[in-house]
């Protein structure tokens, strides 16, 4: 449930941003502002190129995130990349909009994180979120029993002797 949430937060995210840096870019470009000397075109154009790249790299690990919840499967290995380099984002942006913005930002950002690494923690490598009483019956299940035949541990005692 909470990678579904996450999921969700990502692509709202991804349009905000997207909106975000879309405005910047027409008021650099309206207003032709300059940043020391630099071309206002130039600026403008990046501020759209990032908020292109921005919004599709959140919607992308929004995907991520939503296929995860829906499958009730562990993301594979690139996509636990992503959702680790997104999370590392929304801890550096968290940190920075603490005195840039304000404390109702950086709630809303450490929301988000808390989100997408309790998926990261709930997935762990094993495939499906692990459950109590999952737990219990593990052991059977992934084969960890062994039968007489095996060669016993060292310093564990080997099978009994037959009876004569």
């Amino acid at each position: 449930m909470a990678a579904v949430a996450a999921g969700v937060v990502l692509f709202a995210e991804a349009f905000g941003v997207f909106m975000l840096l879309m405005t910047v870019g027409i008021v650099v470009e309206n207003q032709s502002m300059s940043l020391d000397g630099l071309d206002p075109a130039m600026m403008s154009g990046g501020a759209f190129g990032f908020g292109i790249f921005s919004a599709v790299f959140l919607a992308g690990c929004g995907l991520v995130l939503l296929l995860v919840g829906v499958r009730d499967r562990a993301p594979a290995r690139f996509a636990r990349i992503l959702l680790v380099v997104v999370a590392v984002v929304h801890g550096v942006l968290g940190a920075l909009t603490v005195g840039l913005v304000g404390w109702e930002a950086f709630a809303v950002l450490m929301v988000v994180l808390a989100l997408i690494v309790f998926t990261l923690v709930a997935y762990g490598p094993g495939g499906r979120p692990q459950k109590p009483e999952a737990q219990q019956g593990a052991g059977s299940e992934q084969g960890e029993e062994r039968t007489q035949e095996q060669e016993p541990f060292p310093g564990e005692p080997g099978p009994k002797p037959a009876a004569s």
